[in-house]
Order: C-alpha cells, then structure tokens, then sequence
C-alpha cells in the first residue's frame, strides 16, 4: 500500500469569523480569496500529478477559512469520494446539523476538525461570542455521524492557564482527538518578549508536565479521548522523564521524526500559491498555476531540507526525532533554522 501525502488545501478566505491569531489576516486586511471550480480542478489534478510521481496517495485537509462556506464545497467532496480520496475537514461548528454531518460521512469525510482556544470567556474574545459552547454542543453530533471528532487549541501566553481547563472540557464532552501547538508570531511585535502571546521556555515546559498528568489520569480513568502530542517539543519533555529513548540501531545519517516540512506535506492557498508550511509565513514555494508542484518537491522544498543547518537542534541528541517547531522559529526570529525559542534544552557547542 503506498503511504499518504497530506495537502492541506485552503479553498477560501471565506470565514464566520475573524480570529485574533488567525493567519489570514494577520498582518492586515486584503480580499477575501476563494477558488473557482475550474482553479480547484487544476488545484486537484496537481495532487494527482504529485502522488503519481512519487507513489502516495493523496490525503486532503480541506480548510480555509471555513470551507463548507465555498459554493462548491458539496461538489468537491463529491468528487473526493469518486477517486476515494479521504479528508479531513478543519473548519466551524457553525453551519453543522445532523444532516450536514450525516452528508459528511456520506461522502467519505473521517474527521472533522474544530478549534479551542480558551475557556468560555478566552475563547470567546479571541474568536466568536458564544462559539465555545456551540464548538462543544456540536461534538456528539459529529461523533453520531461517525466522523472522529478533533479539538485544537492554539497555546500562547494569554490562555496557558486554561489549558487543563480545556483538557477537562473536551474530555467531558467525548471529543475524540485533542491536541495543542503554539502560536507563531506573526512580526517583531507579537514575537517580542513584553507582548502577551509570549510564553517562557521554563513555562511551557510546565505546561507539558501538568498536560502530561492529566493525560495519563484520563487514560487511567478509562476516557476515551485520544490526546495527540503534536507538538515536537514533546519528544524533549519524553525524552528527559525517560517515556523517550533514542534506538540502539539508530543511524546518525537519519531522520527519524520532528517536523514534516519538507517530508510529507504541503500547503496550497486559495489564491493557488504553494506553501511549505501554512505557519510559516515567508514559506511560499510556488503556485499550481505556474509550476508543477512535482517539480517544486525537488527543487524549492529543498531549501527546507538542511538538518544541519538548524542553529541549536544540529548540536543536540534529539536532532533526528524533535528540531522543535521550525515555524514558531521562524515567527519569531525570521529564521526557519533558528532555536525553537519555547526549547528549555541547554545544548552546548562543540
């Protein structure tokens, strides 16, 4: 069976919300972009093309904005489920019912992504009043579906001291999966120390110890909640309370885990630009209406590709399996290679 290939493919701007973190507008407001079909057709046979070339299958993270909002939603997925192509949706609860999920499953949708960000009155603020209660009402009715049900939080400075609050939120609502990454500044200011998104190696770390706590308590206790350690820097933290430990058989010349850029993902755009990382915000590698991306996997995504050049993770141990997240390295500091400025790891130089 060959392996999957993940696109996460933005088909609109189009969105009931405007988040105080999101990307999109992050450095100011610009025309909401959206594709048409025909550009969605040309967008889906470059995937083909790709998966062609290099033996994957396609896996499609369908988002936006909010992508049951395009006018073409229902058409595409329809599509997706004539070449058997399974996706994920990363969108809102907003214009979710029963039927809406019932034709979800219908055409082949295995899970469906939503967003916490805080507890009631955090989450509120950062993104819309009253979606934090109607996020979590809408979650039996997605597992009803038989669609696995996602939560994700966004961590910065501002709410990580409601994240074990959360924790116990989606636990108690039966959210299938649960994970957290941080937030990536998005210039100077939001990256800067004073700025309220920051948070101190030292205090992330003591995040993951709680998180790590509750965890292993819920699972104790029987729930079924999956909790994804997405975030890298949960190798280090596995790592140091001795749950990680490097092979035996390990080969130096290797990379084993850490960070996909460059390894099995790519973002398109609705304006059909080519990201490398969609959190990486300088990370444009082309468009697929002017290069084949098959070509720019080998040519531009190289430059995505120089472990050694990774100013802090290629002196350390860890560099096979962790590297942190390049893309908050890069929000900060401007540099994808940069040390991951939430890495608590002291690494001498040689």
């Amino acid at each position: 069976m060959k392996p999957f290939f993940a696109f996460q493919w933005h088909i609109t701007d189009a969105c009931d919300q405007r988040c105080k973190h999101c990307y999109i507008f992050s450095e100011g407001q610009h025309a909401i972009d959206s594709m048409s079909w025909e550009d969605m057709m040309v967008t889906l046979a470059q995937i083909e093309d790709f998966c062609h070339i290099y033996g994957r299958r396609p896996y499609i993270y369908l988002t936006g904005g909010d992508p049951i909002l395009h006018p073409d939603f229902w058409r595409l997925l329809d599509l997706f489920n004539q070449k058997s192509i399974p996706f994920t949706i990363m969108g809102n609860p907003f214009h979710l019912t029963p039927e809406v999920c019932a034709a979800l499953k219908e055409r082949g949708c295995q899970k469906y992504q939503m967003s916490i960000d805080g507890l009631e009155k955090t989450h509120d603020w950062f993104r819309k009043p009253g979606s934090f209660r109607e996020t979590l009402q809408k979650i039996d009715m997605i597992n009803n579906a038989g669609i696995r049900s996602v939560i994700m939080t966004t961590v910065s400075g501002v709410n990580i001291k409601e994240i074990p609050g959360i924790i116990d939120a989606v636990a108690q609502a039966d959210v299938n999966v649960y994970a957290f990454s941080r937030y990536c500044p998005t210039s100077e200011e939001k990256a800067d120390p004073s700025n309220a998104n920051y948070m101190t190696p030292e205090a992330y770390r003591d995040l993951l110890s709680v998180c790590d706590a509750k965890f292993k308590a819920y699972e104790k206790a029987g729930c079924q909640t999956y909790f994804n350690k997405k975030d890298h820097l949960w190798t280090l933290y596995d790592y140091e309370t001795g749950a990680f430990s490097i092979p035996e058989q390990a080969r130096p010349d290797v990379i084993y885990g850490g960070c996909h850029c460059g390894d099995s993902h790519l973002t398109i755009l609705p304006n059909g630009d080519i990201y490398a990382c969609r959190r990486v915000q300088n990370s444009r590698v082309g468009s697929v209406y002017s290069d084949r991306m098959a070509d720019v996997w080998v040519s531009q995504m190289d430059n995505y590709r120089h472990f050694d050049r990774f100013q802090k993770c290629a002196k350390c141990e860890l560099k096979a399996w962790c590297r942190g997240c390049p893309a908050v390295a890069s929000g900060a500091r401007g540099d994808f290679y940069d040390a991951d400025p939430q890495c608590w790891k002291i690494v001498e130089d040689d």
